[in-house]
């Protein structure tokens, strides 16, 4: 007679499963540990930075920065790349310029109603045409660089009714700036959108395989051509921020914002490859590029070394704060 094999019951997969479990939920608080780590820092380097004087500078500063990064976001998890939002951001200045004589207190929406139609005829031509999105915003980078050099003159719009932007210099509870609070609305209605509605499972999807997204079912050219109107529509919304700020429109205002805004979304874990990362995760990372942008120079980092800690900071943010276990290609 055969003796039967009993078979031994083993945890060592359950306890591998944990710790990978762990590992995610670490990875996934890694762009708010990294806020945390690089705040402390700063007051350790100057024990005057931790006040409300400094803290309420730094969330205003990042107010255009977070509302440029939580469109363009939309665009990368579905797999694409906007480049032009800053160049969109500096058109829409002027234009906001420009057209406040005679829209009064209706500019603010006429221009982000603009900006994302703008943001709509790049989308259309990333699906129609079939151009990636690298080049079609590399070109919007240029050709609106361009016109908002021409329509200004090559030069700074003064505006003198502040009544339409003045609303955006105002304090909520008379200590978080109202564009702040507005950004802040922004990340939170796109973040329940997205929850709320079939919208995530299809931006994801859109974003790992854009094939079998198709074959599922997925709108995936009117999920593209979304992204795109959104993120134009978050730089007219970012153009006004700075216009209230600066009581100006200049074809150069918003330039500098490229590279922060694309710093953020990694920072804050998002897939540069697309399918993964948040709108939430982009905040967290705009509050981390506007802290180094804002922190070094108060600290007192000469200014020859500071884009170097600036660009290492960033690598190893993003090296902390990625998770590859969402990723499977590294471009």
């Amino acid at each position: 007679m055969s003796t039967p094999v009993t078979a031994i019951p083993t945890t060592e997969p359950v306890v591998v499963n944990n710790r990978a479990t762990v590992k995610q939920r670490l990875t996934s608080f890694m762009p708010l540990i990294a806020l945390v780590t690089l705040l402390a820092a700063l007051t350790i380097a100057d024990p005057g930075f931790l006040t409300q004087r400094s803290l309420t500078a730094v969330v205003q500063t990042s107010a255009p920065l977070v509302v440029l990064a939580a469109g363009a976001t939309l665009v990368v998890l579905c797999g694409g790349i906007d480049l032009s939002i800053a160049a969109l951001c500096s058109l829409s200045t002027v234009i906001f310029a420009l057209w406040l004589p005679d829209l009064g207190g209706l500019t603010t929406l006429a221009v982000i109603g603009a900006a994302g139609a703008i943001g709509t005829v790049q989308g259309i031509a990333h699906v129609l045409l079939r151009i990636p999105s690298f080049i079609v915003t590399l070109g919007g980078l240029s050709i609106f660089s361009a016109i908002a050099l021409v329509i200004s003159d090559a030069g700074p719009i003064r505006i003198v009714e502040r009544e339409a932007t003045n609303w955006l210099t105002l304090y909520v509870g008379g200590i978080v700036p109202m564009s702040f609070f507005v950004a802040m609305i922004v990340v939170a209605a796109i973040a329940l959108v997205l929850k709320l509605t079939p919208l995530h499972s299809w931006v994801s999807a859109t974003g790992y395989s854009e094939s079998a997204a198709r074959l599922a079912g997925t709108p995936v050219d009117l999920v593209k051509v979304g992204a795109f109107t959104v993120s134009g529509a978050c730089a007219g919304l970012a153009a006004v921020m700075l216009v209230s700020r600066n009581f100006s429109g200049s074809p150069t205002m918003a330039d500098n914002l490229l590279l922060p805004a694309v710093a953020a979304i990694v920072v804050g874990g998002t897939a540069i490859t697309g399918g993964h990362g948040s709108i939430w995760r982009s905040l967290v990372g705009a509050l981390v590029i506007t802290l180094l942008r804002v922190g070094l120079p108060i600290v007192g980092v000469p200014s020859a070394y500071e884009q170097i800690l600036y660009g290492a900071i960033i690598v190893a943010a993003v090296a902390l704060t990625l998770d590859r276990s969402k990723v499977l290609i590294i471009k």
